[in-house]
């Protein structure tokens, strides 16, 4: 490709007038049919002189709808890839396209949008340096600055809707595109401009661009947050947020709780090293301006959530999108807590977030986390805020698996550090079976096997494991070296998720008839039936005297049910029993290694 003879025919004789015209008298009246293209504003644009059109890009059709806002040629940079190929080459030429070098500052492409300019033509040019779908809009670079103050030109912000759409493969769909243009803004001619000055005018302009994006019904970025629940994950998202750029509202339980941390501006209980900013704006959780917000963050534990969502869903709006930060099961169906959220709110979207995440270290050393949606949409502009707050971050549909894998990080975390109280192997074999357990189940949900084995589920785990100041990890080890569980979230100064929902696991995995073993007698543990030594044998000792144990513990039972049944209790055990025991009965099911099934 002969990239200067490109340049230099936009520089000096411009578009062919006759393929310009014949190719524009060809694709206006498909535009305005097929895609019933509408275009709101065109009194804007000047009629001569140069002007500069800084618009969103979505599609490749977009420099071509755009060209039909004005009666005049329109020039745009195109990417040199497109311009390989001769015949493509010529015919983009002679609309007005010439190549850019796109990520490596072309100052030649620059330098020839500044010739156009300056003798009186129209150039439209893409801030955002790509298509940028799906979502709202991206972050704009500083080059269109910089040729407006050089210039002297007016910009015209300009939104383009729709174009996204139209694609699907080789198939061009009719699907409705809208264009708008906001009116002119002129900026003072600079010789010299600096880069500061260049971003400067871009925050200027990219904020009315967004603004006839949104009038057109496109999505709105995320600006502010309200986070219901200041612990942990609550107050470090906060302050996450407030660097990405988001206006914050932290709502605490109490007022009294409020009144404290917005006065020493440090959550002591919590997260007592991390400083909230002063954009961080804390209040009680039934004060929060839940219909300002455009994303409302919901970082309570899941026993805590239908609470939360009871007092709050109403005030959701529908525009507004949600994230539930909760690990584990909701009661008393066994729902998952984003799935239990959509159901009881009207918020457009619903997301979750997994990975190796510990409030504290995520906010001084980073993290790895994965945004779980079905939404694309708001998947993806979390996904960017999370960056812009300096996480690395990932997305997926899965959302089943990110959070059933949460659900089995901190129940196989309690359960490794129970039995690590007799040496890292029996951790390791605790970890791993109650691990494996879930994953069998979620499988039966629909969860993608390589959720489990990412970030999500082994990621977090490790992290949870080795995390000192893990509260799942710490009270399992204050159960296994033998505090009774009802006195450990005491002890512990706040609740652990896993101990909290290990029966109401165990039930549903119960329930859907898949076997969990180990995790039943980590229930068991946690009700007091067995004690650390017994659960920490059955996790290493050989098939067969698991078996024997299993006869044994059935046989209590019956013993204890018969009982009760002739001194007029109840009918049965405690569901919680129950559910311990169906472990129970699926290993006597098994055949001994070695042995014929019957």
């Amino acid at each position: 490709m002969d990239r200067n003879r490109f340049l230099a025919r936009a520089r000096g004789r411009g578009v062919n007038p006759l393929v310009y015209w014949v190719s524009r008298a060809l694709f206006e009246p498909f535009f305005l049919l097929y895609f019933r293209m509408s275009r709101v504003g065109r009194e804007h644009i000047p009629r001569e002189g140069g002007v500069i059109i800084a618009s969103n890009h979505r599609s490749f059709l977009d420099p071509f709808v755009i060209g039909t806002l004005l009666h005049r040629p329109v020039y745009f940079v195109a990417k040199r890839e497109l311009f390989t190929h001769r015949l493509p080459a010529w015919w983009l030429s002679s609309l007005g396209a010439f190549p850019v070098d796109r990520g490596n500052g072309d100052r030649d492409a620059m330098d020839t949008a500044r010739r156009i300019l300056e003798r009186g033509d129209c150039v439209v040019i893409f801030p955002e340096g790509t298509r940028t779908r799906p979502g709202g809009l991206g972050s704009p670079k500083r080059g269109v600055g910089r040729l407006a103050l050089e210039t002297g030109a007016p910009i015209i912000p300009v939104a383009v809707h729709g174009t996204e759409a139209i694609r699907r493969g080789w198939r061009i769909r009719p699907h409705k595109v809208s264009l708008r243009c906001g009116q002119p803004l002129r900026f003072e001619q600079v010789d010299s401009p600096s880069p500061q000055l260049a971003r400067a005018v871009m925050e200027r302009v990219w904020p009315n661009v967004e603004l006839q994006w949104e009038w057109l019904g496109g999505t709105a970025p995320l600006r502010r947050a309200a986070i219901v629940g200041a612990g942990a994950w609550g107050t470090g998202l906060a302050v996450a947020l407030t660097r990405a750029g988001l206006e914050v509202e932290l709502g605490c339980r109490t007022p009294e709780q409020a009144r404290v941390i917005a006065c020493s501006r440090v959550n002591e209980h919590y997260l007592p090293d991390v400083t909230l900013p002063n954009a961080v704006s804390v209040t009680n959780v039934e004060r929060l301006a839940l219909s300002r917000a455009d994303i409302i963050c919901f970082a309570v534990p899941a026993a805590a959530l239908p609470d939360a969502v009871a007092a709050h869903a109403a005030s959701i709006p529908e525009r507004a999108a949600v994230l539930v930060l909760s690990k584990g099961l909701v009661a008393p169906l066994g729902t998952l807590p984003s799935a239990y959220v959509s159901e009881r709110v009207r918020a457009r979207a619903v997301a979750c977030i997994g990975g190796p995440g510990h409030a504290a270290d995520a906010l001084d050393n980073g993290a790895s986390l994965v945004v779980g949606s079905v939404d694309g949409v708001f998947a993806t502009q979390l996904q960017r805020v999370l960056r812009r707050a300096g996480f690395d971050a990932s997305s997926t549909s899965d959302v089943v698996g990110v959070e059933l894998a949460g659900t089995a990080k901190n129940a196989a975390a309690l359960a490794a550090a129970v039995a690590g109280v007799s040496g890292p192997n029996a951790a390791g074999a605790a970890a791993g079976k109650v691990f494996a357990e879930i994953d069998a189940f979620a499988r039966t949900q629909g969860a993608s096997p390589q959720t489990f084995a990412g970030l999500a589920g082994a990621g977090d785990l490790v992290a949870t494991v080795v995390a000192q100041g893990s509260r799942n990890r710490r009270a399992g080890e204050l159960l296994g070296l033998g505090m009774p569980a009802e006195n450990i979230g005491e002890q512990l100064g706040q609740s652990s998720e896993a101990l909290e929902g290990v029966a109401l696991l165990a039930r549903t995995l119960a329930r859907e008839g898949v076997p969990s073993p180990t995790l039943d007698r980590l229930v068991a543990l946690v009700d007091g039936r067995i004690d650390p030594a017994a659960f920490t044998a059955h996790v290493t000792a050989p098939a067969g005297q698991r078996s024997e144990a299993a006869h044994a513990i059935a046989a209590g039972r019956a013993a204890a049910a018969d009982g009760a049944r002739r001194n007029g209790a109840a009918g049965h055990v405690g569901d919680a029993e129950d559910v311990a025991f169906a472990g129970v009965a699926g290993e006597l099911a098994q055949p001994e290694p070695g042995a014929s099934p019957e």
